[in-house]
């Protein structure tokens, strides 16, 4: 096959209408590249490349002539008549107008394209692969020879072959950062899919599709910030301007963390683009202009201060979380689990109830109509903000690359949710960012991988997967945000996992539980009896319970004791339920029976938690320790019981205190049935503080 097209063919490679610019190819290989300029009807020549193969012909035409066809001779008279041009007298291009180095693609390998004539590439850039321009990453670099992963379909139909040119941009795989995020659906390299759609009216993405990821027609309204005026000097970080993305979040218009220098001119208060320049620095006597949109690269960390330790735990609203394996705002937390255990009804529970001020929701390489039930369920989805009810769509973006999207896309999602979130923290704000599923990532660096003929570790994976999956986690955390005026933000990553059948000793769970803090097992067998969260609460562990002490001290200063009381019934619960496998319950000790029981309890009324129904779909921090709380109190007061009576003549078994308590033992059972939104949080306490005296003045009469 050629690896050049036929002579004459030009292709268009710049979308704007006024200005095209033209790659004219010679049909026979390595002769001559010509490259030219036509603006307004003029061709302007502008620049000549001879390859070394045409200069030793033309040096030794003389000695040896080469047969040329009489075009080629031609050909050749108009190249030695350029050469002697003086070409310093012609007009100038302007770097973004100057066309774009070309390689070629030399081999297809599935998502895996090989690219020759790539010198002076750089790693991870971003370049545009066959006629349809398909999005790609340069992933290794071998003398002029390009390894590149696409994030399109490179199947035969979508007409990727060899000899087709390779477009370098001379940047890396970036996102656009700016007013519009909020409430929108992007695909894995924020390509918007509304947009798309509204575009193509076509339900599927056309390969090669560029629109930019932030709408240009849509005005915001920009506000400077109050002491911003010419003369001042700012720095990178630093807020300049305030846009009210919607009624729930204030975008903060901040100066990209390389920028500096004095103020020029700030746009006065009004309606403004994306686009249009909003401010204008000098620094050493160079101007530059800035928009509301800044541009950041997915793969590299945006810049603190510092990082702080977290102090404030990350409420789900799911009580068996909440109280016994909290995370923090800023913490990592990994959910594995087999198919069927719940992980992404886990994931949206958090996104819709959580403490957070905004939510990235990454759906990576999982069923679509997951991604649906988001978009359908989000906007019916309410939340009070100063007295006004808002949908919560407002506070959440979504970033869907489906199963049955490219695979290669997998991995760019990933890195453009964190970075999209890492921007909102950088503002100020407390981000959640969900990844369902990181084992679908995995599985994308395995395929890769496996195309790339590199060494496979364990079960196919890359040995570099523990290092890729810590680079993730590790751009979670609370910071001091960079510039003024001052604030903290932070990231909490919740990754859910999916081992093959529920196995945790699956290498990439094993990898993640050698970084995350928090460990939420979900179990097949509790999700088989309709457990649900199906949380283990004998393998899940959190590390963040010491760096919250002192929040609990502050705000509920009973609670600690209480999960400690809680654990141990339900790890001795654990350990006795061999025994009455053995010898029956009729033959333990009374106090053992009351354990039983009271583990019973919590297990089916405070673990156990129903998410369609509006009064246990979200429970409040207060209301878990008062349920909690009562819970634990009864078992105090009947273990006293019991063993207070234990050698006198009146005594108490747990028989007794469940015929004589079965009012009190219902009341216990239908404390998570009291809805926060419609009774409120004083007279849920004052219920639970009535039947807590109710109990002990039952237990006295029994006593008695």
């Amino acid at each position: 096959m050629d690896p050049h097209p036929p002579r004459g063919s030009q292709r268009s490679v710049n979308s704007d209408p006024a200005r095209y610019t033209h790659a004219l190819w010679s049909r026979r290989s390595g002769v001559a590249q010509i490259c030219f300029r036509e603006y307004n009807g003029e061709a302007d020549f502008v620049s000549r490349f001879v390859t070394a193969d045409h200069r030793s012909c033309h040096s030794n035409s003389k000695t040896s002539p080469c047969k040329w066809r009489k075009e080629e001779r031609a050909e050749h008279r108009f190249i030695e008549k350029t050469c002697r041009m003086d070409l310093s007298k012609l007009p100038k291009i302007r770097d973004e107008d100057r066309e774009g180095q070309f390689g070629y693609v030399h081999g297809v390998s599935g998502p895996v394209v090989t690219a020759s004539s790539m010198a002076g590439a750089a790693m991870y850039e971003l370049v545009r692969v066959g006629h349809s321009e398909l999005v790609g990453e340069i992933i290794r670099l071998e003398g002029d020879m390009a390894t590149i992963q696409v994030y399109e379909e490179t199947s035969p139909r979508s007409g990727v072959s060899v000899g087709d040119p390779v477009l370098r941009t001379g940047k890396p795989l970036s996102v656009e950062l700016g007013p519009g995020i909020m409430g929108s659906i992007f695909d894995g390299i924020q390509r918007p899919l509304k947009d798309i759609n509204d575009l193509t009216h076509s339900i599927y993405i056309p390969r090669g599709v560029n629109i930019g990821a932030l709408n240009r027609d849509l005005k915001w309204e920009f506000s400077p910030s109050k002491n911003l005026r010419v003369g001042s000097h700012i720095t990178g970080g630093d807020i300049y301007g305030l846009v009210f993305e919607n009624s729930l979040i204030k975008h903060k218009i901040m100066l990209p963390p390389r920028n500096r220098g004095t103020v020029t001119y700030v746009a006065p208060p009004g309606n403004y683009d994306v686009s249009d320049v909003v401010l204008e620095l000098e620094f050493e006597g160079v101007k530059e202009k800035f928009t509301m949109v800044q541009v950041w690269p997915v793969r590299q960390v945006r810049p603190v201060t510092e990082k702080l330790p977290a102090n404030h735990p990350l409420l789900t609203g799911q009580r068996v979380l909440d109280a016994l394996f909290p995370c923090v705002q800023g913490g990592t937390t990994a959910i594995p689990g087999a198919f069927g255990c719940g992980k992404t009804v886990i994931s949206q529970s958090l996104s819709k109830y959580s403490n957070s001020d905004v939510i990235i929701y990454v759906g990576c390489g999982e069923r679509g109509n997951e991604m649906s039930e988001v978009l359908r369920d989000f906007p019916e989805l309410t939340m009070e903000v100063d007295g006004k009810v808002e949908s919560i769509m407002k506070r959440t973006a979504l970033v869907a690359n489906t199963s049955n999207m490219p695979v290669a896309a997998r991995e760019a999602s990933i890195y453009t949710g964190i970075t999209l979130s890492e921007y909102f923290r950088d503002m100020g704000y407390n981000v959640s960012m969900m990844a369902d599923s990181t084992s679908r990532w995995a599985e994308a660096l395995r395929e890769i991988s496996g195309r790339l003929a590199e060494m496979p570790a364990d079960s196919g994976y890359p040995a570099y997967l523990g290092a890729r999956l810590a680079s993730f986690y590790e751009r979670a955390g609370r910071v001091k945000c960079l510039g003024n005026p001052e604030r903290e933000g932070s990231v909490s990553i919740v990754g859910a996992v999916s081992p093959p059948g529920g196995d945790f000793s699956d290498p990439v769970t094993s990898a993640t539980l050698g970084i995350v803090q928090v460990f939420w097992g979900l179990d097949k067998k509790l999700a088989q009896r309709k457990h649900f969260p199906s949380v283990n609460w004998l393998i899940s562990y959190s590390k963040y319970t010491r760096a919250l002490d002192e929040y609990y001290d502050k705000h509920f200063p009973e609670f600690v004791p209480l999960r400690t009381k809680a654990k141990e019934i339900l790890q001795e619960e654990e350990d006795l339920a061999e025994i009455v496998q053995l010898v029956g319950k009729a033959s333990l000790a009374e106090t053992d029976k009351i354990t039983l029981e009271v583990a019973k309890l919590i297990k089916d009324d405070f673990l156990q938690q129903n998410g369609y129904t509006p009064y246990d779909r979200f429970c409040p921090f207060y209301k878990t320790v008062g349920i909690l709380s009562n819970m634990i109190a009864f078992y105090d007061l009947a273990r006293h019981a019991v063993e207070t009576t234990a050698q006198s003549d009146n005594k108490i078994t747990w028989a007794m205190i469940r015929e004589h308590m079965g009012e009190i033992l219902y009341k216990i059972s239908s404390m998570k049935f009291k809805d926060p939104v419609k009774e409120g949080e004083a007279k849920i306490k004052a219920e639970y503080a009535q039947l807590l005296e109710d109990m002990q003045n039952a237990f006295r009469s029994l006593e008695d």
